[in-house]
């Protein structure tokens, strides 16, 4: 703008600049000027506008909470993907080994079956059972984490809750028959206790949980975020067979339960805070990566 009519001066426009008083002067207010000064063209930069895009703002989220089941569901889909090839190879050499009455023999016989490829998918089915389960508590102030990898191990951990009363570390189970406590030893020898589903013996589970506690508290610890956090395991069987009355325990410290029980006790109050509460929760699907 020129110091004495006002005038906007535009980009390319002839006009007198005083070098002195850093002062811009249109010709026309030039001519009446008592000195004359050198026109020079003033270029006044032009910033060009914004380009607008057709391409959506996405909102990437903080923790990816990963999918119950995942990695389970994968192992099966691969094994049964081999099953059903071994099986077409199985009925291919008996219709070649027995031309005449090859059909005849596979049509009243079972296929083999693998009850290990089976076991994948009954264990997958069992924590997106719990994860259902979990999601009745999706307004109640909690943050979940399902099928987490426990690096460098190929060990996972079925679920991880933080709630305001800790952080539960739960193993979920898809097992038939009755969970109960057997305890041996005593007086004049250490007591044993076992985990005992039906006829089997599953304490090698207690043992595994364990293993997935002393996990998540030593680096809860190890950064300093939560070394006053409580960590608690869980097994939840998520379809066994339970009294009507009664039937949860402890077994070597964990809680043995079905899910509406497992429901009751992570949904308690208690006293950490929805910030700290959100820092634990990114911290630990940080450190345990979806599996």
């Amino acid at each position: 703008m020129v110091r004495a009519c006002a005038i906007e001066v535009g980009h390319g426009v002839l006009a007198v600049y005083d070098k002195v008083a850093k002062n811009v002067t249109c010709l026309g207010c030039a001519d009446e000027a008592p000195v004359a000064l050198p026109a020079v063209r003033v270029n006044i930069p032009v910033v060009p506008d914004p380009v607008p895009t057709d391409e959506p703002v996405v909102d990437q989220p903080d923790v990816v909470v990963g999918v119950a089941g995942a990695s389970a569901r994968r192992e099966y889909k691969r094994r049964k993907s081999n099953d059903d090839q071994h099986l077409a190879e199985w009925k291919d050499r008996v219709r070649s080994k027995h031309r005449v009455l090859g059909g005849l023999m596979l049509a009243v016989s079972e296929d083999p079956k693998n009850t290990g490829t089976r076991a994948w998918d009954i264990g997958a089915h069992g924590e997106e059972v719990f994860a259902g389960s979990l999601d009745r508590l999706a307004d109640a102030g909690l943050y979940f984490l399902h099928d987490r990898r426990i690096p460098p191990t190929r060990a996972n951990i079925d679920h991880i809750v933080i709630a305001p009363t800790g952080v539960y570390v739960i193993d979920a189970k898809n097992y038939t028959g009755r969970a109960n406590l057997k305890v041996e030893g005593g007086i004049f020898s250490p007591r044993v206790e076992k985990l005992i589903v039906g006829r089997r013996d599953c304490t090698k589970l207690v043992d595994g949980v364990h293993k997935q506690v002393d996990r998540v508290c030593e680096l809860l610890a190890r950064d300093g975020i939560g070394q006053d956090v409580p960590v608690r395991g869980m097994l939840c069987f998520v379809e066994g067979d339970w009294p009507l009355v009664g039937g949860s325990f402890t077994v070597g410290g964990l809680d043995v339960l079905w899910p509406k029980k497992a429901r009751k006790i992570i949904a308690a109050p208690g006293t950490l805070g929805d910030d700290r509460l959100r820092v634990l929760h990114r911290h630990l699907a940080t450190e345990f990566p979806p599996a």
